[in-house]
Formats: structure tokens, C-alpha cells, sequence
């Protein structure tokens, strides 16, 4: 144990030097945290799913989309191998991509090894046939989930009982897995600080964040299906395969591209940032989340922003299941909360259900932002009409997300 200590500690020195205190910090603990974890690198996604892990993803820096203090702009060629446990090799930051905009490759990765954790949580529990378990992630709150079987699921077969259980699984993985990045963005929305003393408001819904945490569902989703590579490997190149067909560009675009917007979208600096811009789209309406794009990127001439299909649970009922989600919250900012999900207190309750009340919740911000901010504030308000113009998009999306199912 002491020469762990002293080796982390050396390690997280170098990472100062190197990255900054922030990421040092996060990796010493994360290494700290996950040293007994079951080894991602030596087991595919799917076998993950289905043998199980010992512990929870490890936490990862997040960056303001702003060239400011602590920003960490990147090219593809920078971002490293992904590691479930700290490695030395992953490196997170912003990148920018002409037809995504900016991805915080943190978020992403972070949604990635949460949705294949959550698929796993799920596929234990289908087999152990429960139907009602419960988890959390790093924040205060609670999520419950329960399970309604088929009528006829006692008399499958044991291979069909484990097939149905797995495809369940792993789309639950997929949509817990983006509820709970996107109850994350509403809980700091109101107020909610993970450390305990830094405001976390202007990071919540910035223009990047929804869609980084919803790619990297994505590319957790695509590297379930790599039966060749390890988990690791499989996000680490599914990672670079994505972004190169949103067209990434180096990290001095992607400084520049966030230097363009300075004064309109952001003003500030160092600890004092004023984030004006905010993007709230999270498909309600139509099923996708469609990024936003910097306008005038010199080296993104003519791209479309390219729409991703937000999980639900439609998919469901082809195997005969029905699942009720629903989240607790478990901090000071909750009962506002509440109350912007049940609009009659009277009926209120001290859960939410994220098909029902992330609705309202949203309405609600979305109003406090314009008040704060500005009717210009909320990006996805002029989001239906871009992708009125350039219904291609939104088509190629949709044969992703058919793959997917598939």
C-alpha cells in the first residue's frame, strides 16, 4: 500500500507539471479509488456486460468550452489510449470537429464507461431475475429502476433468457447512462457543487456538453459490438473513428474556433466567466440532439451539423419488458428541483421521473436562462429550423441509430 501511495504520488507530481492540478489531482484518486477494479484492458465490452465490474467509472476533468484559465484544446492525434482505470496514455480536453462543433472528450469517455457499468449493473440483475434495483453515480442522488418481465419469461430457455437480457441491458445502459449525465447538467443548473465550494453554474448546459455526453453514449454503443478488441481498445478507436467522420480538426482550431465567440457567447476569464451562450436540446421533441456549430470556422466551410439519436425506451417492447425510472434527489438543491417538475405542489412527489419531468424541469431553465441571460441564450431554439435546411443530417442519423438496434 505505501509504495502505491508513493507511486501515485510521484505520478499525480508529473501530471502537474504537465496537465495542471486539476487533472493531477482526479487521476491520483481515480488510480487510488480503482485499484482493485476488474481489468478492463484484458476483456471485450460485451464480456464486461456480462461478467460484471467491480467498480464504478472514475472521474474525469470537464472543461469550459472557453480558451480561459485550464482549457486543454486537442487534436485527435493527442487524445491517447482510453482507460477505465487511470493510465498515462488517455489525455482529455476539447476538441473541435466542423460538423459537431466542440466535444469535451472527458465527458464523452466518461459516458462511455458509464453506459457499459450501467448495462452491466442491469444485465446482473435481469439474471438474477429482481425487479427492482438501484444505483448512483458521484452525485447525491438516488435512481431507482423497475423491471416488468414478460408474461412468458419463465418458460425460456436459459440462452434465451441471457440474449433477451443482454439486449435489454445494453439499452438500458445506454439511456441510464444519459439520464443520469443529463441530471448531472440540471442539478448544477440549480446550484449543486461537487466540491463543495466552486460555483458550478457556468459549466451546466454550455454549448458542447449534452452532445459530448450523448456522443460518448454513442461510442460506448459501437464498441459493445467490437468482438475483437478489448474495451479500452474498442473506445479508443471507435473514438478516433467518430470524430474523424464529423471532420476533427487540430487543437489550435479548436482554440481558435472558441476565441471567435469570445464577447458573444462568453465574456470573462480565469475564475470569472460569464457563460452566455447555452445549448438545452435533449431531443424531447424529436428524438435527437443536434450540436452546435461555431459559426465562421474558416476550415468548416459548408458542413452540416450532424444530428445523434437520443436513447429512449421504445425499444423495449420488443422483448416483452417495461421499466419505470425514477430519480431521488438527495441534496439542498432538490426541492427546487421538485418544484419545477411538479408545477402543483400538491402532487408532488420526492422522486421525478425523467420521461415525464425532465420536460418540465427543462421549460423551467430554459425560461431562467433567457431571464439571465437574453433571448439569445438558448442555441436549440433555432435548432429546428437548421435542421429543416439540411434534412441529410438528421437521415444519416437515423440509419445509425437503426445499425444500433440491429
Amino acid at each position: 500500500m505505501m509504495l502505491r501511495f508513493l507511486v501515485v504520488a510521484a505520478l499525480s507530481l508529473l501530471l502537474l507539471k504537465v496537465t495542471g492540478c486539476q487533472e493531477a489531482m482526479t487521476w491520483g484518486g481515480a488510480y487510488v479509488y480503482q485499484a482493485q477494479t476488474k481489468a478492463p484492458e484484458s476483456k471485450t465490452a460485451a464480456e464486461l456486460v456480462r461478467e460484471g465490474l467491480n467498480a464504478s467509472p472514475r472521474i474525469r476533468v470537464g472543461y469550459l468550452p472557453t480558451p480561459t484559465l485550464g482549457t486543454v484544446f486537442l487534436g485527435p492525434e493527442q487524445l491517447g489510449q482510453h482507460g477505465y482505470r487511470p493510465n498515462l496514455s488517455e489525455t482529455n480536453g476539447l476538441v473541435y470537429t466542423c460538423k459537431a462543433g466542440h466535444i469535451d472528450i472527458g465527458h464523452a469517455r466518461k459516458a462511455a464507461d458509464w453506459t457499459v457499468f450501467l448495462a452491466a449493473k442491469t444485465f446482473r440483475q435481469i439474471m438474477n431475475g429482481r425487479d427492482e434495483f438501484s444505483f448512483r453515480l458521484y452525485e447525491p442522488s438516488r435512481y431507482f429502476v423497475r423491471l416488468t418481465y414478460p408474461e412468458d419469461w419463465k418458460d425460456l430457455s436459459p440462452p434465451e433468457k441471457e440474449r433477451i437480457a443482454y439486449e435489454v441491458s445494453v439499452g438500458l445502459g445506454r439511456y441510464l447512462a444519459f439520464a443520469g449525465a443529463t441530471w448531472h447538467e440540471i442539478i448544477t443548473w440549480f446550484g449543486f457543487k461537487s466540491k463543495g465550494f466552486e460555483p458550478e453554474h457556468p459549466s451546466a448546459f454550455t454549448w458542447e456538453e449534452t452532445f459530448s455526453n450523448l456522443f460518448g453514449v454513442h461510442v460506448a454503443a459501437l464498441a459493445l459490438r467490437d468482438a475483437q478488441h478489448t474495451f479500452n481498445e474498442a473506445v479508443t478507436l471507435v473514438l478516433i473513428e467518430e470524430l474523424q467522420k464529423l471532420d476533427v480538426q487540430s487543437g489550435h482550431i479548436s482554440k481558435r474556433a472558441s476565441e471567435s465567440v469570445r464577447g458573444k457567447w462568453f465574456t470573462g476569464d480565469f475564475f470569472f466567466i460569464d457563460m452566455k451562450k447555452r445549448h438545452l436540446d435533449l431531443g424531447l421533441d424529436d428524438g435527437f440532439v443536434t450540436p452546435v456549430l461555431i459559426p465562421f470556422v474558416s476550415d468548416c466551410r459548408g458542413t452540416e451539423a450532424q444530428s445523434l439519436p437520443v436513447p429512449n425506451l421504445d425499444f423495449l417492447s420488443e422483448f416483452g419488458f417495461s421499466v419505470k425510472f425514477e430519480i431521488e434527489p438527495r441534496m439542498w438543491e432538490g426541492t427546487a428541483i421538485l418544484n419545477a417538475a411538479y408545477p402543483d405542489r400538491s402532487q408532488r412527489k420526492k422522486r421525478l421521473e425523467p420521461v415525464i419531468h425532465f420536460a418540465l424541469i427543462m421549460d423551467y431553465i430554459r425560461k431562467d436562462a433567457i431571464k439571465r441571460y437574453g433571448p439569445d441564450t438558448d442555441h436549440s431554439l433555432s435548432v429546428g429550423t437548421e435542421a429543416a435546411e439540411h434534412p441529410r443530417s438528421r437521415a444519416e442519423s437515423n440509419d445509425t441509430d437503426k445499425a444500433l438496434s440491429e
